[in-house]
């Protein structure tokens, strides 16, 4: 009974909006040109382009990264200072991976030796930047000593990095500007926040920019990157694998420099790479970071795909899971944090607002929901804070919400020292 309901459902679904321009036809409303017209334009709209899209790993691609759409126009990455982040330094990693050969060589031998260029921002503490700001060339003027949201350093703190820096570096120039950044990062004391941008863009765009500023005045050193295909890092079409071995390799990298805290903070498609990067962390038994900050997080792919406004012409069609949502399952594009979340034991922290149509407010609590359900009752704990709509934060721009710092300092003054 039940499958001959859904039988009739599907039918209906499939061969309503027909319909309606044939009934429409038979009324004498329209002529029979305009009928073939739209129903030629329903065919290609709702049946080729679907097919197309089920056939075509690229496009697949294509419509989850969009990496194609590239704000602000003529932006320099090498020249973070043009955006109005001092003390800010714009440098490049390798990463080894295959994806490069398949796109370009079977040769087994290039595979072996390749490397993708992803390019990376390392974003100075503002008491640093200011402390140093004669030899970085930072005018003072930037500082604003009345912003609340600045976190007041011990003089101890300060003093300690003068006496330990001047001796090493009297002048700050281009030859011992990467030893100069990673001995800061090194320092007693300090915390680590890498953070993992959405799709479309660069790690330049302005929302993200306002997020580094607020974490540089809470006194963190921020790290943030471009995964391959975005900004100016190699032009590498992106894939779930190929953008968490980026993450992992620059998690690495900050590792490899400092025993300091590590927090990592992922916004909408970051929070993907995230997820999956702590659980392949925990399944290699490495050292983790000390939290997780999960801005506009979905549960996975399939059901974020469901929910975005654009898809919303296409997913009553009865032939919308096979022709959009599996695909992607099929070709490894999956980000499935709903499953990765019950798979590493780091606190969690869970920004989302009311009134996000990009990655709408549901999915990001249902993984809440579901990370009390399914997570050790000894593991970090999971928060979930809530704005309201009224607030028009959207998408991007939890970051504005004044209670934010506070929120954000309290989680990792809690956890910076923990172990679970």
């Amino acid at each position: 009974m039940n499958e001959g309901y859904t039988l009739l459902n599907l039918i209906f679904r499939a061969t309503f909006i027909p319909g309606v321009f044939i009934i429409v036809w038979l009324t004498g409303l329209i002529s029979l040109t305009t009928v073939q017209i739209c129903l030629a334009a329903f065919g290609v709209i709702f049946v080729i382009l679907p097919l197309i899209f089920r056939y075509s790993v690229t496009l697949q691609r294509g419509i989850l990264f969009l990496t194609f759409i590239t704000y602000p126009r003529d932006l320099d990455l090498s020249n973070p200072s043009s955006v109005g982040l001092y003390a800010t330094r714009s440098f490049f990693l390798n990463v080894r991976d295959s994806d490069v050969d398949n796109e370009t060589t079977n040769n087994e031998d290039s595979r072996k030796t390749s490397a993708i260029r992803i390019g990376i921002w390392h974003v100075l503490p503002r008491h640093v930047a200011k402390r140093f700001a004669k030899e970085l060339h930072v005018s003072m003027d930037v500082f604003d000593d009345n912003d609340k949201n600045v976190t007041e350093i011990k003089d101890e703190t300060l003093d300690l990095l003068e006496s330990v820096m001047k001796t090493s570096f009297p002048t700050i120039n281009q030859e011992n500007e990467n030893f100069f950044y990673e001995r800061l990062m090194k320092m007693p004391g300090n915390t680590v926040i890498l953070y993992l941008h959405g799709n479309t863009a660069s790690r330049g765009s302005g929302h993200r920019l306002d997020v580094y500023k607020m974490l540089r005045n809470l006194g963190y050193h921020v790290i943030a990157l471009d995964y391959r295909g975005y900004g100016d890092s190699d032009p590498i079409s992106p894939t779930e694998e190929g953008v968490v071995r980026d993450a992992m390799t620059v998690y690495n990298y900050i590792c490899n420099i400092t025993t300091n805290p590590v927090i990592i903070w992922g916004h909408s498609l970051g929070t993907g790479v995230a997820t999956n990067m702590l659980s392949q962390l925990n399944y290699m038994n490495e050292k983790g970071p000390k939290g997780v900050i999960l801005e506009s997080p979905f549960t996975n792919i399939r059901d974020e795909i469901r929910q975005h406004p654009f898809a919303r012409p296409f997913k009553h069609l009865p032939w919308f899971d096979l022709t959009i949502a599996r695909p992607m399952y099929s070709n490894s594009l999956r980000f499935e944090s709903d499953q990765h979340i019950s798979e590493f034991r780091q606190p969690i922290m869970i920004l989302h607002a009311e009134d996000d149509y990009v990655v709408p407010f549901q999915l990001g609590y249902q993984l809440y929901r579901i990370a009390l359900d399914t997570r050790g009752k000894s593991w970090g704990p999971v928060e979930f804070h809530r704005f309201e709509a009224s607030h028009h934060y959207g998408h991007k721009y939890i970051v504005h919400a004044p209670e934010l710092p506070e929120l954000v300092k309290n989680f990792v003054s809690t956890y910076r020292n923990e172990v679970f």
